[in-house]
């Protein structure tokens, strides 16, 4: 069993190593292609270096070292998805159980989910009167929609035998949430996490382009306002492996409550 997993995750990581080698070959080509005006993977990489080796600097409040930036987005990240997270999962469970919930607000949920974060941010300035205030109520308002979904089709899919089951043992309304309803929609919660974190973390790029100050997106802006293509492209590099690691974290708790785990 052990030098099976072992073998999984050496092919595994063989193919991330080919995938690389793709996009970095694609990215080559591309840059031969423009005459280097994209810059390709060689001088990024002697960018990328030069910021890594000081990633924490401080010199002021549009000076700050590549790592100060990323850790300000992340905090800003979490600090909507957890906001977005304490909206969706209540409103999905009420949606989810009841049919006059589901007939109530899913209008508003359809109306409300289209709407792009840049339409949100002039309101998040008004109500908040600061951009870092705004900037956290744009990713809680657009990403708490797949999980409010999932949690919804989670607890509507629930099957009619468990809730016999639930009648029959005599479940109080909080008993059969806790042991019938939530269990089994965990699952479905967490599969809408997984998508809400993605979404967060892609509106935060707008966002901090528009509010400016610190963080991984106004990084890029600076970075463009400075000519320098290079950083741009490593901020697009660290934007994507973080997005990665953070989509690979809730697919191995997808993988934990997972049904077809157990």
């Amino acid at each position: 069993m052990k030098s099976l997993s072992i073998k999984n995750t050496a092919v595994s990581a063989l193919y991330f190593i080919a995938s690389m080698a793709i996009l970095t070959g694609l990215w080559t080509l591309i840059s031969i292609i423009t005459k280097n005006e994209i810059p390709g993977p060689l001088s990024t990489w002697t960018i990328f270096k030069e910021l890594a080796s000081e990633p924490f600097y401080d010199r002021g409040p549009n000076d700050k070292g590549i790592g100060n930036q990323l850790f300000s987005s992340l905090s800003r990240v979490f600090s909507g998805f957890g906001l977005g997270s304490i909206i969706a999962i209540p409103m999905g469970l009420l949606m989810g159980s009841s049919k006059i919930g589901m007939r109530l607000l899913n209008p508003i949920v359809q109306i409300l989910r289209p709407v792009s974060p840049l339409a949100w941010f002039p309101l998040g300035l008004l109500a908040f009167k600061a951009a870092e205030g705004a900037t956290v109520f744009i990713i809680a308002i657009t990403s708490l929609w797949p999980t409010l979904i999932n949690t919804a089709f989670g607890v509507a899919s629930i099957p009619q035998d468990h809730k016999n089951v639930g009648k029959a043992f005599g479940f109080s309304k909080w008993k059969y949430v806790v042991k019938i309803m939530l269990p089994y929609s965990i699952p479905h919660i967490i599969t809408g996490l997984r998508l809400s974190i993605g979404v967060a973390w892609m509106v935060i790029v707008a966002g901090e382009m528009l509010s400016g100050g610190v963080g991984i997106g106004f990084f890029v802006w600076d970075s463009w306002n400075g000519l320098s293509l290079e950083r741009i492209l490593v901020a697009i590099l660290i934007i994507g492996t973080v997005g990665l690691l953070l989509d690979k974290c809730f697919n191995a708790l997808q993988t934990v409550f997972s049904w077809e785990s157990k």
